[in-house]
């Protein structure tokens, strides 16, 4: 048993290491029937367009993708998750490096838009409570899977069910964003790792010395 947990210790350790770097190709959303507790910062990583490329759908409901820079629409939407085919592309507009970017799910069957800021789903969501997250974010590298033609970039999942009623398995309409960087908060991502970790307090010592031993290796 203690060898078991310390596999399993040295695997946690191991993916934590390697999120460090890349926290790459974790699509689709692994932990499908628990709400996403990470937080995300999407940010321009350059000055120039902010293209999206559709990655799929498996939503009921019909919906289409916008964009806000630092807080304003650009006024484009698109990629229905009804018609669009994969790889489809669309420029949602033009960002300045460091700019802000909050990705927008127009939802036209609901008639209502839900946000990858959590903190702008009040209104969406059932309860009418404060930070629901309606996103999952990961690097795409074209490595596994491979997502038809779409280019390197960041993949970003919608989740459409209103909370607290949904399946929560951000597969709803997916997107491949390049000119993108998604960083998650600190808190919010040791809290979804420590979430993998059954094994408490060992667990806890080996994300606290994460640091020491990624430099080591």
């Amino acid at each position: 048993m203690k060898t078991t947990k310390l596999k399993m210790a040295f695997a946690a350790l191991a993916l934590a290491c390697a999120s460090q770097v890349a926290r790459a190709d974790f699509i689709p959303y692994p932990a499908s029937g628990t709400p996403n507790s990470t937080v995300y910062t999407f940010t321009a990583t350059g000055t120039g367009p902010i293209t999206a490329y559709f990655a799929g759908s498996t939503a009921t409901y019909d919906n289409e993708l916008g964009l806000l820079i630092n807080g304003v629409s650009t006024g484009v939407i698109g990629l229905d998750n009804h018609t669009s085919a994969l790889g489809q592309s669309l420029v949602l507009g033009n960002a300045t490096a460091g700019d802000t970017l909050t990705f927008v799910l127009q939802n036209n069957t609901l008639g209502a838009n839900v946000y990858s800021d959590p903190t702008m789903n009040t209104t969406y969501d059932v309860d009418g409570s404060v930070g629901h997250q309606h996103v999952y974010a990961a690097a795409y590298t074209q490595t596994t899977p491979l997502l038809g033609t779409i280019p390197k970039g960041t993949y970003v999942a919608f989740e459409d069910l209103r909370f607290p009623s949904s399946d929560f398995n951000y597969h709803d309409e997916t997107f491949v964003f390049t000119g993108v960087s998604a960083v998650p908060e600190p808190s919010t991502y040791i809290a979804g790792v420590l979430l993998t970790l059954p094994f408490g307090f060992q667990g806890i010592r080996a994300l606290r010395n994460r640091k020491q031993a990624c430099s080591a290796a």
